[in-house]
């Protein structure tokens, strides 16, 4: 069984339990700010466990993108990795420990079809509850065995809180595994015990006297690793060796040249490369891009880590954007926003990549002379100003040096490293204050004053230049800065909406301002290039917004709040934003809806958003406390963190929109000119997105369009009027086409039939029939099937037959043979899961298929053992 299939039964048995199915979120919380990275599939799930948000259904399940730091240094063994899938079933005060186990041990054993005898089970110490659920199970005393604080408890987040045992469930992949102890069980620390799911049982409320008391509505959430339960399932005894690393393993390989399974240490180096060339992709698909502090830092360090294992696998030119491409073909149509992201995720890995390879030659030697000065000096640990020298002028990551230190027999000095980062920090701080530069790099800005609501243009002053995170006086043409200014018209990138670019221009120079962004609240910096002369700090500058992105940007976002406006006139008013994306170019909005938006909606949506622009209604901006904001019938979405006063945009008098937003809008709706829906899709269980164009976008949209209207015609040899009646006309003229096609196959089977007639055999008495067959589809194959079992009176026939890039397989029987006992359905239904795919049917005829197009004869000759047996039991 495939990975893709053991997520969609996963998925399936839980949605046959009643459970709500809801789609990942991204591996950005959106919901919890203690979190760098989504780390579990209850992440998104939190604030339904504490009660702050009621569940859209007390069952969940998801298949969750999850990434963790923790087990970095152990990637490259049998089962541990950074980014993985979690399946899980949850509930929220509905079912508890009883079905929890239930489910867990139906799913495993029955849908699954692990051995009962390859799975152990860990309880908590105490926990006779789930030890008497166990057994009634059947599961063995002997192989439930109970665990601590350590390994069966999940305690609270903090000193207080929900908490509570958990279950775990382990695969045993035999005694030829691991580490070979008599006494090697679940927990070890070798490869031949994985746990597969963990069931957390939420109870207690733990006081902060340490005593717990029991929640009155207990909860459910359970965790399985999507890598390790395939390794179960694919007899493999590393995730590495299952579906969903082979192809990138044997990638690597075919790049380096190298051999997987010769040499233990070329063979982790591979099994790095890949896992972090996978964890990669999806980091910076969901938005998260290379920096020195936060969940950025966790990128830059696992890119870097897979750079230099590349580098010792001898690739010495850039290679993880080949990686990420295999990545993105493998695993795209699951998660569709790897395939939309592909540019930027390509982009950002080339770019990351090639900064990383310019120092790195460098910083490797540096190190090796650390090392041997480090040695020689009889020490036993690098210090903490090298390693802070190699993290801030060579890029390398503190845990990077630290592991090839490891290598060396080396330890390093982290807590010199942080002193090193203190004083840095203290350097280059950014606080409230008077502006002031001095020669040391010290850097204080005031917050930015944005005037862009008003004016596109602006004389302002410089207040602090920085250029790779170092406060600099000046910069010259050429050179990459990020710019502050004491007051700006550009905004900066927040709520949805791309930041401005334009110029800001000095006295002796020009800088093209290519983003800008608001890193913190109240402050904007500008992101460009000095294209002529030099910018200096103190610079009195004329800062200009480039009034036409400008424009198609507002004209985008106001259309976002009509849109929203229509979505709930016409969908009704449970419609929710869940995200947006507003740039010069078209608008994407992501909204909460149980169902695809009709054609006709969809119309009707268009035409409403239209109607609204032609109105030219006005659009006003203003300023009030939050709650008073609400009162006034604000909506306010999208888990934005909103401050005591917020900013309100209404559209029209009285308002046709109330929205709680800081972006850029037109000031009024003639102005957007026109909008036109161009795609509708489905994000996940429950979530739909629009994306449209407006103003100069559409215009380009339909040029575009009828262009192509055109250019059909012309094929056509027809006007753009009669193009639907030529389209008819071929459609006529191809089904004429396919029914000879058809007919012709028909008489092509009966010419062979005759010669299949001499290859029946008779096992315990049953005429037994299987071939591989030609065939253009399952129609074909089942007449060819029906011509064999209508030419004899008794026959039992299975055929095979390659189309559609899969194997399929029919199975019919006559009635004497039914009336044995035999079943088409069971036995294509064993037939088909040899090409790692399933089937069923019913007793006189069954059909299936499966991916392995090469195992399609062993499915063929497995016929001839189920119809022994069947003879042999009797039956």
């Amino acid at each position: 069984m495939n990975s893709n299939e053991i997520r969609e039964i996963f998925l399936l048995f839980f949605k046959e339990k009643e459970h709500r199915l809801i789609p990942s979120s991204s591996l950005i919380p959106k919901s919890d700010p203690t979190l760098l990275l989504t780390t579990a599939g209850m992440v998104q799930l939190k604030r339904y466990f504490t009660g702050e948000v009621t569940p859209p259904h007390p069952r969940l399940a998801s298949c969750q993108k999850c990434f963790r730091t923790t087990d970095i240094d152990c990637v490259g063994d049998a089962k541990h990795l950074t980014f993985f899938e979690m399946l899980g079933n949850f509930s929220v005060g509905d079912y508890f420990k009883r079905e929890a186990i239930q489910w867990a041990w139906e799913f495993v054993t029955q849908r699954l079809g692990l051995s009962r005898q390859r799975l152990w089970v860990t309880i908590y110490l105490d926990d006779d509850e789930a030890f008497d659920y166990w057994r009634e199970l059947g599961l063995p005393e002997e192989r439930i065995i109970r665990f601590g604080d350590e390994e069966n408890f999940w305690g609270p987040a903090g000193d207080t809180g929900p908490c509570g045992p958990c279950s775990e469930i382990h695969y045993d992949h035999g005694e030829g595994v691991g580490c070979g102890s008599h006494d090697c069980g679940p927990n070890c620390d070798c490869s031949r015990f994985s746990e597969i799911w963990n069931l957390v049982f939420t109870q207690y409320d733990q006081q902060s006297d340490g005593s717990r008391i029991p929640l009155p509505k207990p909860n459910i959430d359970t965790g399985m690793g999507l890598e390790r339960t395939a390794a179960a399932m694919q007899e493999a005894t590393s995730v590495y060796d299952t579906d969903l690393f082979v192809p990138l393993i044997e990638l690597v390989g075919d790049m380096t040249g190298k051999k997987y399974g010769e040499d233990e240490a070329t063979d982790r180096a591979i099994r790095v490369v890949a896992e972090h060339a996978r964890a990669i992709t999806f980091l910076i698909g969901d938005g998260v891009l290379p920096f020195n502090v936060g969940r950025g830092y966790v990128l830059r360090r696992v890119l870097r880590r897979a750079a230099l294992f590349g580098r010792k696998l001898g690739m010495e030119e850039q290679f993880l954007g080949t990686l990420a491409q295999a990545v993105i073909a493998q695993m795209g149509s699951t998660y569709p926003e790897l395939k939309r992201g592909q540019e930027n995720i390509l982009n950002t890995i080339a770019a990351e990549e090639m900064r990383f390879d310019q120092t790195l030659n460098v910083g490797l030697n540096l190190l090796d002379g650390f090392v041997e000065e480090t040695k020689s000096n009889g020490k036993d640990s690098i210090s903490g100003k090298d390693i802070f020298k190699l993290y801030d002028t060579y890029g390398f990551p503190k845990e990077l040096t630290a592991e090839i230190a490891a290598e060396n027999g080396l330890s390093v000095d982290l807590e010199g490293f942080e002193a090193e980062m203190e004083r840095q920090r203290g350097r280059a701080r950014i606080v409230p204050g008077k502006t002031s530069f001095t020669g040391t790099g010290k850097l204080q800005v005031l917050p930015t004053l944005f005037i862009g609501y008003k004016s596109l243009r602006r004389d302002t002053q410089v207040t602090a230049l920085t250029v790779d995170g170092k406060a600099i006086e000046s910069v010259e043409q050429g050179q990459e800065v990020v710019v502050y200014l004491s007051e700006t018209p550009f905004y900066g990138e927040m709520g949805g909406q791309v930041g401005d670019t334009g110029e800001i221009t000095g006295p002796r120079g020009r800088f093209a301002v290519i983003n800008s962004i608001s890193p913190i609240p109240n402050v904007i910096i500008h992101q460009g290039n000095v294209v002529e002369g030099e910018i200096s700090v103190g610079d009195t500058v004329k800062a200009h917004v480039n009034r036409e992105r400008r424009q198609d940007i507002a004209r985008n976002h106001t259309a976002t709040h009509l849109l929203q406006s229509a979505l709930r006139e016409v969908l009704g008013g449970h419609v929710r934003q869940s995200g947006s994306l507003v740039d010069p170019d078209h608008l994407r909005f992501d909204f909460a809806h149980p169902s695809a938006v009709t054609e006709e909606e969809l119309s009707q949506i268009q035409h409403k958003v239209n109607e609204k622009i032609r109105q030219n209604f006005k659009v006003t901006a203003s300023n009030m406390p939050y709650q008073q904001a609400l009162d006034r019938g604000a909506l306010a979405f999208f888990e934005e963190q909103y401050g005591d006063e917020v900013r309100v945009l209404e559209i029209g008098k009285p308002p046709i929109s109330t929205e709680l937003c800081g972006g850029t809008h037109v000031k009024a709706t003639g102005e957007i000119g026109y909008f036109h829906v161009v795609d509708e899709s489905s994000i996940g269980a429950g979530l739909r997105r629009i994306e449209a164009v407006t103003g100069r976008g559409a215009e380009s949209y339909i040029d575009m369009q009828l262009s192509i209207i055109d250019e059909v015609a012309e094929d056509l040899k027809a006007s753009p009027s009669e193009i639907k009646s030529r389209i008819a006309a071929l459609h006529s003229e191809i089904d004429t086409e396919r029914k000879r096609a058809l007919a012709l196959e028909r008489e092509l089977s009966k010419n062979a039939v005759g010669s299949l007639l001499g290859d029946v055999v008779t096992i315990n008495g049953i005429p037994v029939l299987t071939a591989r067959v030609p065939a253009s589809n399952m129609e074909a194959l089942r007449q060819t099937g029906d011509l064999i079992k209508d030419s004899l009176e008794s026959i039992f026939v299975v055929l095979g037959a390659v189309y559609g890039d899969q194997a399929n397989f029919v199975a019919m029987l006559t009635p004497d043979l039914v009336k044995k006992g035999l079943h088409a359905g069971e036995i294509v239904k064993q037939v088909a899961q040899v090409t790692g795919g399933r089937g069923g049917g019913r007793a006189e005829m069954g059909q299936g298929g499966g991916k392995d197009i090469n195992r399609l004869d062993n499915a063929l000759n497995l016929v001839r053992d189920l119809v022994t047996k069947h003879g042999d039991s009797g039956t």
